[in-house]
């Protein structure tokens, strides 16, 4: 079976480096926010040309614990899209904040930038731009739209290490990045992991202490916190895959492109777009096909896993109906029904790529 992605193959093409690295944690005895977190805290800093990081619990908690110190909550607004995972929604809804979405472009599947300033009102306080399946959204045009409005701008980075548009890497240009470390993505830790990115000292000062209870001094909550720690096996692992990334990120691309070339004379599908400026780093690469379903049970016919991220759109699903009725996101809910996201990660074999394509062309010849 060929994965649609495959975080095992991750972990086997650095086993020796990584093995170490948790040994050396296991043999410390100090597993929460060590030495490890706070170096990992570091060097992803470093990475990303940000002053500060905070390693937290999941992505989804990076979202949530940035929107809190941010002080956003009943009663407030925050503009996001719905074709996104259903945890970017959550975070805004845990905090007692309400979703306004706003549509998607159909060529770069992020929001549709000239739709955005309709939907803000005196009770917007936010927008959460989500770069997906590893393509920068067009920060800069939304950026001066919160300036414009006095709004923050929480950038959703979970499918976007490294992605960078006009040469800056994005969870830099917002007031606050938020990652993901799930498994499965470009950076993958091997459970649940997440990091909150800022240049803002007061908005690091508050997230440090969020995540943990709320202390400035052990055992003493200086403010109602949350408990959300990145753990010290995890940042072990992440610091050894941090090294490797710029790398499995140029791979990806490298398998983009040739699926682009080998597919391009096909007119049943649609390949996925490139924002101008923008530096791809495809944790998914998405095609659009009106035949979507039945492609997608052929390939795995044939041992092929494709997947659907996301078929449902956060509006639609039973738990956000109630509050979101009222949106009309005709982009959003056209596309699902036609995207499917093939095979791509670092050490997929160019032959699995022929062979994918191989039987793409061979069911569209049928």
């Amino acid at each position: 079976m060929i994965y649609c992605c495959d975080p095992k193959e991750g972990y086997l093409a650095h086993k020796q480096e990584i093995d170490r690295s948790v040994e050396n944690v296991l043999r410390t005895g100090r597993y929460i926010l060590g030495n490890e977190v706070s170096q990992f805290e570091e060097e992803f800093a470093s990475y990303l040309g940000v002053k500060h990081a905070i390693g937290v619990g999941s992505g989804t908690d990076a979202l949530y614990i940035a929107l809190r110190v941010l002080d956003i909550g009943a009663g407030d607004e925050v503009i996001t899209v719905a074709h996104t995972a259903v945890a970017t929604v959550a975070a805004v809804t845990q905090c007692g904040a309400k979703p306004v979405f706003v549509d998607i472009d159909p060529d770069y599947f992020t929001a549709d930038v000239t739709k955005i300033e309709r939907l803000i009102t005196n009770r917007t306080k936010a927008i959460v731009i989500v770069h997906l399946y590893g393509q920068p959204a067009n920060i800069f045009r939304i950026k001066d739209i919160a300036e414009k409005y006095n709004l923050k701008v929480i950038e959703d980075c979970a499918q976007a290490h490294g992605a960078r548009i006009s040469g800056m890497k994005v969870g830099t240009i917002g007031d606050v990045g938020c990652f993901s470390f799930y498994p499965t993505k470009n950076l993958g830790a091997f459970g649940d992991g997440g990091l909150i990115a800022t240049n803002i000292s007061d908005i690091y000062e508050k997230s440090n202490l969020y995540r943990q209870y709320g202390w400035n001094e052990r055992y003493v909550s200086s403010i109602k916190g949350y408990n959300s720690r990145l753990d010290e096996v995890h940042a072990a692992v992440l610091r050894v895959k941090l090294k490797y990334l710029d790398t499995d990120n140029s791979s990806r691309r490298q398998i983009s492109e040739l699926y682009n070339d080998i597919l391009n004379s096909l007119d049943e599908i649609v390949l996925p777009k490139v924002l101008n400026d923008a530096e791809h780093v495809f944790h998914l690469y998405v095609i659009k096909t009106t035949k979507r379903d039945e492609l997608k049970d052929y390939l795995l016919k044939n041992n092929i896993m494709a997947l659907v991220h996301y078929p449902v759109p956060v509006h639609l699903q039973p738990a956000y109906v109630d509050i979101t009725s009222q949106c009309s996101l005709k982009n959003t809910e056209r596309i699902c029904k036609e995207i499917l996201s093939l095979p791509v990660y670092p050490q997929l074999a160019e032959e699995q790529v022929y062979y994918i394509v191989k039987v793409i062309k061979k069911f569209f010849s049928r």
